[in-house]
This record gives structure tokens, sequence and C-alpha cells, in this order.
């Protein structure tokens, strides 16, 4: 089953999805800018053999639900998020509005 919702934070619109596969679930919140993921997301594959792509994204790690990860913080982040002040420890919530 996929689900695919708005979700507005401080005014701002993001793209929440969830992909429910069997034994997991993807999820991702987006804006036309950047996206966070769970851990399901390659950030080692986007900054390196993807670099050039200069892809604004984060992972949390551990999460299960929508709410979940806009509340937990960052695992890792690729180079051009850290370019824009995220970093591990940011919650999901403020890595998306730095992406805003």
């Amino acid at each position: 089953m996929v689900q695919i919702e708005p979700v507005v934070i401080d005014g701002m619109m993001f793209v929440a999805s969830t992909v429910r596969l069997p034994k997991t679930t993807l999820l991702t919140i987006s804006n036309e800018k950047g996206y966070i993921m769970c851990g399901a997301l390659d950030v080692g594959l986007l900054n390196d053999k993807l670099k050039d792509r200069g892809v604004i994204a984060g992972r949390a790690v551990g999460v299960r639900t929508i709410q979940q990860l806009l509340d937990a913080p960052l695992e890792s982040v690729t180079y051009r998020a850290a370019e824009l002040g995220i970093t591990p420890g940011t919650t999901g919530r403020e890595a998306l509005l730095k992406m805003s």
C-alpha cells in the first residue's frame, strides 16, 4: 500500500509518502529541494557515486511512522544537506525547514 499526504510545518508544505512493503515500510518527507527518509536511504551512495547530483537528503533510523520521522534526529546527511546547516542530530522537522 502507498499513502501520500501533505505535511505543513510552520506554513511550509511538504509531501509525506509511506510505502508498505513485505517486512518493511519506506518513509519519506520531501519538497522540491530535498527530503528526509527512513533508514533505507543510502547516504553513502548519494555522497560518493551520485555526488555530482547534489542531493539534499537526511536519514533517520529506527522510525516507523511519519511523525517519528519528523521528530527523530538524523543519523546521517548528504554533503549538500550539510552545506545548508543540516547535520547529524538535527531533527527531521528542523532539517525540512532548512530545505525550504
